[in-house]
């Protein structure tokens, strides 16, 4: 399959994985309250999926450089397909755990893997293009799935559920029957053999890239977390208009990641990283100053422009520079960025219990520090490149 083939099939693809895993957002919490969750059960309950992701993501990448892309992402769909199922079906709380526990650990297969086939498919002047492609394609679920779940709250709490199950199920088959393996059976044997130890993160350039991506996802888990609470306080805006403004945000980051090809052959992913950083902590300044609703879409779009091209061009660099198969370098990316998610919210909400500013003004700190972490990869970069 051709390039410009390809694409449009991940992306549809990511799109409907993240329209399915975006469903069960809004109902969730009321479903695990159904069952008896207390509050602290339900944060459990929230972040144990991704703490299965930060685990299992690296195990999945490595897996996919010695049997393929393509029975990786079946069971990543598979996974998240089954795990809606068990959701509808569960009766008591602890079958909740299991659903999400189940979901975690296989659905971590999907990103690693798809980064992984996009990087077999491009050649370095059109890889930071597919990469904000399927940047694009998560965003543009995330907007569309929760609005679906939505709706269908309204017939009963299970309904989101077998509706998200069905639409996996869908993607899987699409899979199954239209993409084409992206690795020649040839190059899986050398491929399998390499990958990234421990000691390696202590050394080179690559490995500050992926602390890089910690910091940045950890403050935008931080934002995501609070930012309703502070838009109330600040703006007196409700639950229907900052759905709206969510939307906006997450339409304005995937205008610009599907334009990130163009982007980079012009500036190149350094300084669209650099960029993208400077733009987010601009964006976090400016929530501070949020007032009614035209102010809040439009910083959040802001901030949703910078945060948006950073993760699709560290990929881009990641896959174009390391020495190891694919699946591994973008397995620990989605674990670094799981960990964010981990962290985030629960770091956000102390410290908008301490001051309500305090989120973003962290976000701006956190910032700072991204930018003085991709200093100094560039510094090891020219230190590699000299010796």
């Amino acid at each position: 399959m051709k390039l410009n083939k390809v694409l449009p099939v991940l992306f549809l693809i990511m799109f409907l994985v993240m329209v399915g895993f975006g469903i069960i957002i809004p109902v969730l919490p009321f479903y695990a309250e159904e069952l008896g969750a207390s509050p602290a059960e339900l944060g459990l309950l929230m972040s144990v999926y991704s703490i299965m992701q930060f685990i299992f993501a690296p195990m999945w990448g490595r897996i996919s450089d010695r049997t393929g892309r393509k029975p990786v992402i079946m069971i990543g769909i598979f996974g998240l397909s089954l795990s809606f199922f068990m959701l509808a079906a569960a009766s008591q709380l602890w079958m909740l755990f299991a659903a999400r526990i189940v979901g975690g650990i296989l659905s971590a297969a999907n990103m690693p893997a798809v980064q992984a086939y996009v990087a077999d498919i491009t050649t370095d002047n059109d890889r930071s293009k597919g990469m904000g492609i399927i940047g694009a394609a998560t965003g543009m679920g995330f907007i569309f799935g929760p609005a679906i779940g939505g709706v269908f709250t309204n017939i009963n709490l299970q309904a989101p559920f077998y509706l998200a199950g069905i639409i996996s199920l869908l993607t899987l088959f699409l899979v199954a029957i239209v993409l084409k393996e992206s690795v020649h059976p040839a190059n899986l044997q050398t491929k399998s053999q390499e990958g990234l130890s421990p000691s390696s993160f202590t050394r080179g350039p690559l490995p500050v890239l992926y602390f890089l991506q910690f910091f940045i996802t950890l403050s935008l888990a931080g934002l995501e977390a609070t930012f309703a609470y502070f838009a109330a306080a600040r703006a007196g805006l409700d639950a229907v208009t900052l759905g709206y403004i969510f939307m906006i945000m997450g339409l304005a980051s995937a205008a610009v990641q599907g334009s990130l090809g163009p982007l980079t052959k012009k500036f190149g992913e350094a300084a669209i990283i650099q960029m993208g950083i400077v733009v987010s902590a601009i964006g976090f300044a400016l929530i501070l100053l949020i007032h009614d609703f035209t102010t809040a879409a439009l910083f959040l779009a802001v901030f949703g422009i910078g945060n948006g091209v950073i993760r699709p061009s560290i990929s881009s660099i990641l896959t174009k520079h390391s020495a190891t198969g694919y699946g591994s370098v973008t397995g620990y990316l989605s674990s670094f960025d799981s960990l964010g998610r981990i962290i985030g919210p629960a770091a956000g909400g102390f410290l908008y219990s301490v001051a309500i500013s305090l989120p973003y003004l962290s976000g701006i700190f956190l910032s700072i520090f991204a930018y003085m972490l991709f200093q100094v990869y560039k510094s090891r970069l020219k230190a590699a490149e000299r010796g």
